[in-house]
């Protein structure tokens, strides 16, 4: 099992609030982080799709008082909306009875958005925490977590022809099985053809017109489809930069899908040197790069992207506190050992005044070149930002 880098935030949570939801895609490892983290306390595990396991909470109260002194697991429970206004009772009745933390364990696989309706009755009582995919901090080798993307089977499978089928195997599971549970019916088809467009735009700019025409759908079914795939947390909207109100900025966002792996399989590149010919592969290394410095940057720093009318552009921007006020980094990725920016960059710096200039490129040293930019590798920021 990988050590995952939340594994201590999760305890720490766990010790503070009466329930914790750890919420991340299928298969990125909640369920193997859950059950290693109950190891050490008395836990129960309910698995909300196993239908045996959903009827014992058709009377929740009548069930889990029988349980008052363990954690509960509930696995999926975005297929149980209902149960987090029967917790807020239960919560504050273990609270009454000197109970103040540690009593359930939420394990859901859409984003905080999808569950918020639900959840607000349990406002004051719960964390959120996201898992993501294997990151560049959890793992040794970034060009086969490039290649194969963060889902630990993905990951781990013996060859790269394996984590190719698993990927597309799991592709066609979530089309089939797991995103007719979050609303209409949706062909499956479609859905594919519409996430195969998003790979060949990866990292561009959000054109719901064109989209729509390559589907023959309006508008606003493309963006439905989007925000379902945002929610499921298979897809990332990447926000334009827009403090500077003098500038014709960029509103649109980028879109991005989350795991590179995911992206090689549905373009169908099976692996390293088929990706290195293939005309995605600038847009898929900026796109692993962006997905992991998030998933490790604090919860309180923002992230977008600058583009002007004029040209001017940064692949990433990341705001946070620091304990000299507001920071600003201006990042630009690059796929290169010998990295370069262009004028667009400078004179997008001299709009937003970053405290930091770095260029991420595909090496692992860190050193300066000249108008204070800093070349550093992803594993270098990826601690660096972890530790804010």
């Amino acid at each position: 099992m990988f050590k995952r880098r939340i594994q201590s935030l999760l305890k720490e949570n766990l010790d503070q609030f009466p329930a914790v939801a750890l919420l991340g895609p299928r298969q990125s490892g909640k369920t193997t982080l859950a059950m290693e983290l109950a190891k050490n306390r008395s836990a129960i595990y309910l698995d909300l799709e196993s239908e045996t396991d959903r009827s014992k909470l058709d009377e929740p109260e009548l069930y889990l008082s029988a349980h008052q002194d363990k954690l509960v697991i509930l696995d999926e429970v975005q297929r149980l909306p209902n149960i987090f206004s029967q917790l807020r009772g239960i919560i504050d009745k273990g609270r009454r009875m000197g109970r103040k933390s540690g009593q359930f364990l939420l394990l859901g696989s859409a984003s905080l958005d999808l569950l918020k309706q639900s959840s607000e009755s349990l406002a004051g009582r719960i964390a959120y925490l996201e898992l993501s995919p294997l990151d560049s901090t959890e793992v040794d080798d970034a060009n086969k977590l490039w290649v194969r993307g963060g889902f630990p089977d993905s990951f781990l499978a013996k060859t790269d022809a394996k984590s190719f089928n698993w990927r597309k195997n799991f592709i066609r599971s979530y089309l089939e099985r797991d995103i007719p549970q979050f609303g209409p019916r949706i062909p499956a088809e479609t859905l594919k053809r519409f996430w195969t467009m998003l790979a060949h735009i990866q990292g561009g700019l959000l054109n719901a017109a064109s989209l729509s025409r390559g589907l023959d759908v309006d508008n606003k079914t493309i963006n439905r489809y989007l925000d379902l795939l945002v929610d499921l947390l298979l897809v990332r909207k990447l926000a334009p930069w827009h403090n500077n109100k003098g500038k014709r900025l960029t509103k649109s966002p980028k879109i991005y899908i989350r795991d590179s792996g995911l992206v090689h399989s549905l373009l169908n590149i099976p692996n390293l040197e088929s990706i290195i010919a293939h005309p995605i592969i600038g847009a898929s290394w900026e796109g692993f790069v962006i997905e992991n410095l998030l998933s490790v940057m604090p919860t309180q720093a923002q992230a977008s992207f600058y583009r002007s009318s004029g040209g001017a552009e940064i692949d990433l921007i990341i705001e946070h506190e620091s304990p000299k006020g507001k920071q600003i980094w201006a990042i630009e990725i690059k796929r290169s050992l010998k990295p370069k920016v262009g004028r667009g960059y400078h004179s997008a710096c001299e709009d937003i005044k970053p405290q930091r200039k770095l260029i991420l490129y595909a090496g692992d040293e860190h050193y300066p070149i000249k108008n204070g930019i800093e070349v550093i590798g992803l594993k270098k920021l990826t601690k660096e930002l972890s530790t804010l």
